[in-house]
């Protein structure tokens, strides 16, 4: 639910009264603001900024010393995933901001935005369990400095523009790489990405931001972005972190459950199986994706063998070969410049769910995954 902050204009989300008082402050007191003092994450040197004039006060320091910041723009609920991210830049860069903010101009209208996952404390204990990582480490150029976790009031000066497709309000659209696949079937999301990312490179100004390479489109677009905004920052891409058995980490594989969690890989297998085709010398579309789309037929059908009590049913919403930098789809992959398989599937919720059984987060919403893998020039 949302919990309305005394005296502000400001919103915190809270899933339970019992989360509103926390051990991590989530308002910043008046005499915060007087005193110029951010709060820390307890046991560790980590500043809190929850007002853009605070962290750019920080930020100026940081200027003028002559320390380089990187950024990872993060919606919290962290993984290994982030914090792989977060090691990145901290090997790179004096200091590491991480923005922990959930943008709720890249949900669609009846998208997620509601039950997300938000885990502050969590986050905050990952972020000091890492920085104490990092500590003793000596190869790091510099450490996790600064969370950057604002409200939407923060975010949004003038209101939350609508999250309607001809909603009005200030945005960035990055067109047409983000009206294809993903943009396609979320027809909002790269507007409320691309927004949001302008607004934390304005307000952080870092030398580097770092993005992992699961969402493979919104790097293409943030990439296009820095490039067509002349804006002053570099575009590190990090490898897709992945479970042992292929999954790519996700925020949202809280919403699997048991029965669906053990059929998730079904979109790492199928971009696998394109992936190998490549390897053997196969460059057109049919010899990539003909037998990826064979294989997520027969593994929809053995699912839909199954009863209803045991089975998981789930759709593929796109299987794609992509230009490396348009994401327009390929007949034939160029070998001197490669291309990028990708997909989405949809996991619906389970059917005939049984007593004490694990449905996921939220009883087990319909989660969709996406996956892609780079083939990478040959010549």
């Amino acid at each position: 639910m949302l919990i309305k902050a005394n005296n502000a204009s400001r919103f915190v989300w809270a899933s339970t009264t019992s989360n509103l008082i926390s051990k991590y402050p989530l308002t910043v007191s008046r005499n915060a603001h007087h005193s110029r003092r951010a709060p820390v994450i307890p046991h560790t040197p980590i500043k809190i900024f929850r007002e853009i004039a605070q962290l750019r006060e920080w930020r100026r320091k940081q200027l003028l010393d002559h320390r380089s910041v990187g950024l990872v723009p993060t919606m919290g609920a962290l993984h290994e995933g982030h914090l792989s991210l977060i090691r990145m830049a901290a090997a790179e860069n004096h200091r590491v901001v991480v923005s922990i903010y959930v943008n709720p101009t890249q949900f669609g209208v009846h998208e997620d935005l509601d039950s997300y996952p938000k885990t502050w404390e969590k986050d905050c204990d990952m972020l000091r369990d890492l920085d104490k990582e990092l500590a003793g480490d000596g190869n790091n150029l510099g450490s996790v400095a600064a969370v950057f976790a604002p409200t939407t009031g923060v975010m949004y000066p003038s209101g939350r523009p609508s999250q309607e497709i001809d909603g009005k309000g200030s945005f960035v659209t990055i067109t047409p790489v983000g009206e294809f696949l993903e943009g396609a079937s979320r027809p909002t999301f790269f507007r409320g990405v691309a927004t949001v990312c302008m607004k934390l490179f304005n307000i952080v100004t870092p030398e580097k931001v770092y993005f992992g390479q699961k969402d493979v489109q919104q790097t293409v677009v943030i990439k296009k972005m820095v490039k067509d905004f002349c804006l002053g920052t570099e575009v590190i891409v990090g490898k897709t972190q992945r479970e042992a058995d292929g999954l790519a980490l996700s925020s949202r594989n809280v919403y699997l459950g048991t029965r669906r969690r053990k059929v998730a890989t079904t979109l790492s297998k199928v971009l696998r199986v394109a992936e190998t085709n490549y390897i053997r010398g196969g460059r057109s579309r049919d010899e990539l994706l003909g037998p990826a789309n064979e294989l997520a037929n027969l593994l929809l059908l053995e699912q839909n063998q199954l009863l209803a009590h045991e089975r998981v049913k789930f759709e593929v919403d796109y299987i794609s070969l992509a230009d490396p930098d348009t994401m327009e789809e390929l007949e034939d992959v160029d070998e001197t410049r490669g291309a990028i398989l990708s997909g989405a599937v949809r996991m619906l919720p389970v059917e005939s769910p049984q007593p004490g059984e694990d449905l996921g987060l939220s009883d087990g919403p319909l989660v969709r995954l996406i996956d892609n893998i780079i083939l990478k020039p040959v010549k």
